[in-house]
């Protein structure tokens, strides 16, 4: 390896590691048994990168990530391990960090609406099956002709209720809407509430371009979502993760070969991104992990076990650093064994005994050479981080949340008309006060007897009025895709459709 290309030191043992900048967002895999180092390891890589310049997000499950934002106090024993493994300028320092959590608890809170989610993220969170999800997939598409804009829960719930009192008008353009399914959707939706996942859903929708923020001192930010409570809602957790990957592989430009990562996304208790998910669900994780690389985003999986990922996704991981497993049972036998298969060998090290045997802070590492092709494996010791080993205290939090470069940005929840105030005000987004504008340009275009009786007992609409809606939902929703898609970005079908609705609202008051 050229010593001149940037690089960062993580480890030492018959060599220098050192993870290459401009290999950092080809991957990479931190595995090992409990207590046996990955959370140091974890820390140590982020440390670096940050300093490098490269913004990093990570989730903080047992609470002492936090501790970043805090400098380490000495310690004979890391400075001892600095000295020995010949880490030049070592010191206590902190990193920049910022706090986010969900719930809104220990940090920013975080939010999206449920039209960036999508009908398959949404699906997974409410744990619907194949049928069921196939009527979510017909409300989120019924919404979108019709220019409903699906914020929140409650836009959802009305969203539900509309397309289940409309089933048998709806049926011939998008099929069959089962009571029994919407019943379930709305039962998930509840469940989720349950779990908090209504204090995620809503606006103001997170932007993931803030993740590619730097300091003063051009230091990559370090973002830490807080999961100590949200690992006990592994159906918010890993959908979650997945979407904020999506948003970065949807909305980030291409970038080629650079010099350094634009950001590196640290997937901890990787297992749950694939625990009972179904084959959609793992089709996409591969897909996004597959092609996010060339957008400059470096995904690192941290997990227990190898075999906790899918060999399509295994296969992917550049760089890796394997602590201790230990082979008590015949799955940890085969799981140590597989571990070993994955590195490239070296005929002086026993990679499936080496396993075994590794001490606390000692690691089978491997990161790519600077020819992008795997390092021959070794046994090394992972450097001393340099941050405080531990949780804040909470008003060590708060100060540091008071910091953000985002305070006040999304603390405070937005609720504007959507689609629970849209269908209230008439259908698709009618307006208040004398009708909605179905009703209202049926009346321009006469009365006359009822065309015909509307589901579930519904009053009769009369002719002018039946040709009303037919128009202005073809209308809306041909001329509000195409508004949106020029002008309006990711929500410009419905704000396209929106906009017509304002235009068709002012000629009518008119008259």
């Amino acid at each position: 390896m050229a010593e001149t290309e940037p690089g960062l030191t993580i480890a030492k043992g018959g060599q220098t590691h050192r993870l290459l900048l401009r290999l950092a967002n080809r991957h990479g895999l931190i595995a090992g048994a409990t207590g046996t180092g990955k959370t140091v390891t974890l820390r140590v890589m982020a440390e670096s990168l940050s300093a490098a310049g490269v913004p990093v997000f990570m989730a903080d499950v047992k609470g002492d990530l936090a501790g970043l934002a805090k400098a380490g106090a000495e310690t004979p024993k890391f400075a001892a391990r600095a000295t020995e493994l010949g880490v030049e300028d070592f010191g206590f320092a902190a990193s920049p960090v910022v706090f986010w959590d969900l719930l809104g608890e220990q940090g920013h809170p975080l939010r999206t609406s449920i039209s960036e989610i999508g009908p398959t993220l949404l699906a997974r969170l409410l744990d619907l099956n194949e049928i069921q999800a196939g009527v979510l997939q017909i409300a989120f598409r019924y919404a979108d002709d019709n220019g409903l804009l699906l914020d929140d829960i409650k836009d959802l719930r009305a969203l539900l209720t509309d397309i289940a009192g409309r089933a048998e008008e709806l049926r011939a353009a998008y099929g069959n809407v089962g009571g029994a399914s919407v019943g379930a959707i709305q039962r998930g939706v509840l469940a989720l509430e349950a779990q908090g996942g209504d204090r995620f859903v809503g606006l103001p929708a997170f932007d993931a371009g803030d993740l590619l923020a730097r300091d003063g001192r051009g230091r990559g930010l370090i973002h830490v979502l807080a999961a100590d409570r949200l690992m006990l809602r592994p159906k918010l957790y890993a959908p979650f993760l997945l979407w904020l990957l999506s948003e970065l592989f949807e909305n980030l430009p291409e970038v080629g070969d650079a010099d350094r990562p634009k950001l590196v996304f640290f997937f901890d208790e990787a297992h749950l991104l694939f625990a009972d998910a179904p084959a959609a669900l793992v089709q996409k994780i591969e897909q996004v992990v597959r092609l996010i690389r060339s957008k400059g985003v470096g995904v690192y999986f941290v997990t227990q076990n190898p075999l906790d990922l899918p060999d399509t996704v295994l296969g992917q991981l550049g760089n890796r650093v394997q602590h201790a497993l230990r082979a008590f049972t015949p799955r940890d036998q085969k799981a140590v064994r597989a571990a070993a298969e994955t590195f490239r060998a070296n005929p002086r090290l026993d990679a499936a005994k080496a396993i075994s045997e590794l001490a606390v802070g000692e690691a089978l590492v491997s990161f790519l050479d600077a020819d992008g092709t795997p390092g021959i494996v070794d046994r090394a010791r992972i450097c001393p981080p340099r941050s405080h080993l531990g949780p804040l205290t909470a008003t060590e939090r708060q100060t540091v949340i008071a910091d953000s470069p985002f305070r006040g940005r999304y603390d405070q929840a937005e609720d504007r008309a959507s689609a629970a105030e849209q269908l209230r005000g008439g259908a698709a987004g009618g307006t208040s006060g004398g009708g909605g504008i179905v009703e209202r340009i049926g009346g321009m275009l006469g009365g006359g007897a009822p065309a015909r009786r509307g589901p579930r007992g519904r009053q009769p609409e009369s002719i002018g009025t039946a040709i009303a809606r037919s128009v202005a939902r073809n209308v809306a929703g041909q001329i509000g895709r195409e508004i949106g898609g020029a002008l309006l970005g990711s929500y410009g079908r419905n704000a396209g459709a929106a906009i017509l609705r304002g235009v068709l609202g002012s000629i009518l008051k008119g008259r």
